[in-house]
């Protein structure tokens, strides 16, 4: 089968587009035939090997897999003989690594896949929507009736987070620049800031919980538009240094808040099959809609990486194969 590759750390010039051998259909996993698949910025640091203190996990001098690619969307090619919740033939979407290839072998992180989406939109949701969702329900532990603030609308996370918090019953203030405010409108922000010409910062308004994707703003910043028992919940930030990447503006806020009654917290989510099946619940209701960027071929993947390591998709880049 034809899979993109890595054999070294780099640009997006060391990715690869090479035959492989398919995956082995395992007794409690599905072959999935890959239709569409998307990148995130996890797929962009495993092709950088950024940031260095990552390099125990991805390895040191070259890839310890020379795979990337986490989120799919196919048809079951096989079942294994443990299996009996999907059949041949059957439309899903998941998460796996080595993603970005004709076939995965999927065992946890798989859902049916509604009819009402296409290959193309539900290969945007795992990893990005699972981020929004967990990051939202779980860290930030959202209630009804909240105020959420979320910092970088208008991306791959941002545009599943202003959904799913509306969903949730939270009063959603987007941030995002000027272009992308009729967007964050679209999905559902009762209320979006644009950067470009306001300083959310600098707002009468108090939030319950903010969401930071962007990873623009000093704790010093932030602070002053929370509530006194507010969560701060990071889920991105800057490219930062080679050696911590976004881990250095994560450092910087959890240190600066140690003594505050408000909480900072930093997480990365985990898939798994029950999340997706929520998602699964959302997209079938239309209650969340993925929001597609651009579409490249699985031979254009440099490209893909290029425009995503730019840092301003608006919402999710995606694959197909």
């Amino acid at each position: 089968m034809k899979a993109i590759v890595r054999n070294t750390f780099g640009s997006a010039d060391v990715l690869e587009l090479e035959d492989v051998a398919k995956p082995e259909l395992e007794d409690d996993g599905v072959l999935v035939r890959v239709r569409a698949t998307s990148v995130n910025p996890a797929d962009w640091y495993g092709m950088t090997g950024t940031p260095y203190v990552g390099r125990a996990e991805m390895g040191l001098r070259k890839p310890k897999s020379n795979r990337l690619g986490i989120d799919f969307a196919g048809t079951v090619e096989a079942v294994g003989r443990d299996v009996t919740q999907f059949r041949l033939g059957d439309e899903v979407f998941g998460a796996r690594s080595g993603a970005l290839a004709e076939y995965v072998c999927v065992r946890v992180a798989i859902a049916s896949k509604p009819t009402n989406v296409t290959f193309e939109q539900a290969a945007a949701v795992p990893v990005a929507a699972l981020t929004a969702l967990q990051g939202l329900r779980d860290k930030g532990q959202l209630e009804p009736g909240q105020k959420v603030l979320i910092n970088g609308a208008s991306g791959g996370v941002g545009t599943f987070a202003v959904q799913i918090a509306k969903a949730l019953g939270a009063e959603v203030t987007g941030v995002c620049s000027t272009k992308n405010v009729e967007l964050a409108r679209s999905l559902g922000a009762d209320h979006v800031i644009d950067y470009t010409r306001e300083d959310f910062t600098r707002s009468d308004q108090r939030y319950d919980l903010m969401l930071d994707i962007a990873g623009s703003r000093s704790w010093s910043e932030c602070k002053r538009v929370l509530t006194p028992e507010a969560i701060l919940v990071i889920v991105g930030g800057p490219k930062g240094t080679r050696l911590l990447g976004p881990l250095s503006h994560v450092l910087r806020l959890r240190l600066a808040s140690l003594r505050s009654s408000q909480k900072v917290v930093f997480f990365l989510a985990k898939v798994n099959r029950e999340d997706l099946e929520i998602m699964r619940e959302f997209l079938e209701a239309g209650t969340v809609t993925p929001v597609i960027d651009r579409r490249y071929e699985l031979g254009e993947i440099a490209d893909a990486f290029r425009y995503l390591g730019d840092g301003h998709a608006q919402g999710k880049v995606v694959i197909t194969v």
